[in-house]
């Protein structure tokens, strides 16, 4: 069975490559300034409303306040704020945002128990893993369900970490991982109304793997078949091939870790490879903007079914998370400011009429034969000029995604962006966790970011 096995992996001893813990490392600070940035921005505080009422033992500092609460409530709060931008990033096999389920899991529970900065680095490992490959088991196959892939597997990944920061054993964290399963959900039914609930989704996955992390210490068992069925996580909730086998293949010897994608823009993942591509076409035409008569893109057919819907008004989106899951609303942003950030998706910016006008002219085909999984998918693009001028876009994958990282420069004004003038100070104290004897300063650091920055501005938003 799949879950004892990798329950012994998620405990074991753990021997990290250097380049695993620099990508970790890349993926914790970037998560950190994603939770800062929403935190300056007020993006979710329905979240943080809710956690400082539950309250609880003062165990866990919500990430970027000052405020401690329990630690399941805090990784509610913290996930949701990683999150809250749609700016965190993105393992492309599994679809899923790592960091926004394994950061707040391995913060809080690393603070209650005051772990070491290495502790919780290795957790952070173990959790990286464990959300990549339950996601990518089944390619597109919860979305293709209608669920969030990010919180079916994140409830996993935040077992895993809760688990090994909690020193259980490998019978117990395969309960936990059991009991992780039947609180594995996230509905995309936020796509047709612009709702706030996939928001949430990475909150409450680390929330949940917590508690279920507790269940287990306290004796609660869970189906130690939860991966294998009958009546598993990928019997009930995931449509499509299946490859289990993936999920312990190789453990310790081939990283995920090093194959998840840093988002360069604040938007959904499976729109980037077009607006890439319309980005480089218009860059070939060297024109402005307003020549552009019309767009016409190549799609991968998993990406069309979510950033292409027909049943919603792509060029006036409901919300501004309506807008990040627009292709047509996005890639007219993209090309007329020549970058998007957050100020873009602004609910005053969404009664742009340039982006409006620019989006009703912009069309789509659906990919017949896609030779890879839809967020790590090839862009292509065709641009017509106001003279006929007819100018191809093309990328060959998402910027930022595994196969096509950030660079350090890139990294570092994206972190600026979110986290203002401290965030050299919250980049320190994240890339000197493995020597960290405890998350104080990495804490301290991120409160100091949110408090004393001022919001960011537009044009430090990375483009």
């Amino acid at each position: 069975m799949i879950a004892p096995s990798l329950a012994s992996w998620v405990v074991g001893d753990l021997a990290v490559p250097a380049t695993v813990d620099e990508a970790a490392l890349r993926h914790l600070l970037d998560g950190c300034g994603t939770a800062v940035g929403a935190v300056r921005l007020d993006a979710a505080l329905p979240a943080l409303t809710v956690a400082r009422g539950l309250g609880g033992p003062a165990e866990a500092t919500i990430l970027g306040t000052r405020s401690r609460v329990g630690a399941p409530a805090a990784a509610l709060a913290t996930g949701t704020l990683v999150h809250a931008l749609d700016f965190d990033d993105t393992h492309a096999g599994g679809l899923v945002h790592a960091t926004a389920v394994v950061l707040p899991a391995a913060l809080a529970v690393g603070e209650e128990v005051g772990a070491s900065g290495r502790q919780v680095l290795d957790a952070a490992v173990v959790g990286y893993e464990v959300a990549c490959r339950v996601a990518a088991a089944a390619p597109h196959g919860f979305h293709r369900r209608g669920l969030h892939a990010t919180m079916v597997a994140g409830v996993f990944a935040a077992a895993a970490v809760a688990s090994r920061l909690g020193g259980l054993d490998a019978a117990t964290t395969t309960n936990a991982l059991g009991i992780a399963g039947s609180q594995a959900g996230g509905l995309l039914a936020f796509l047709g109304t612009g709702a706030s609930t996939k928001q949430l989704h990475p909150g409450l996955a680390s929330q949940s793997g917590i508690l279920a992390a507790r269940l287990a210490a306290a004796g609660a068992t869970g189906p130690a078949t939860v991966f294998d069925g009958p009546h598993g996580v990928y019997d009930t909730l995931a449509d499509g091939p299946v490859d289990r086998a993936t999920i312990t293949e190789d453990l310790g010897e081939r990283w995920e870790t090093t194959a998840i994608g840093i988002k360069p823009w604040p938007t959904c993942q499976l729109a980037h490879a077009s607006m890439a591509a319309a980005h480089d076409a218009l860059a070939r035409a060297d024109v402005p903007a307003a020549r552009v008569r019309s767009v016409h893109a190549r799609v991968h057919p998993d990406s069309a079914s979510v950033v292409c819907d027909p049943d919603r008004d792509l060029t006036r989106p409901a919300s501004p998370y309506a807008a990040k899951f627009s292709l047509p609303w996005s890639v007219a942003a993209l090309l007329l400011d020549g970058q998007v950030g957050t100020a873009t998706y602004d609910t005053a910016a969404l009664a742009r009429a340039d982006v409006q006008d620019l989006a009703g002219r912009i069309t789509w085909e659906v990919d017949a034969a896609p030779e890879s999984v839809a967020a790590d998918a090839a862009g292509e693009v065709l641009l017509v000029l106001d003279d006929g001028t007819r100018v191809t876009g093309h990328v060959d994958r998402s910027p930022g995604t595994g196969g096509a990282p950030l660079d350090a420069a890139a990294l570092d004004a994206k972190l600026r962006g979110n986290a203002g003038p401290l965030a050299p100070a919250l980049s320190d104290a994240v890339r000197g966790l493995p020597r960290a004897d405890d998350l104080a300063t990495l804490l301290e650091a991120a409160a100091a970011a949110a408090d004393r920055s001022p919001a960011p501005r537009p044009q430090e938003a990375h483009a």
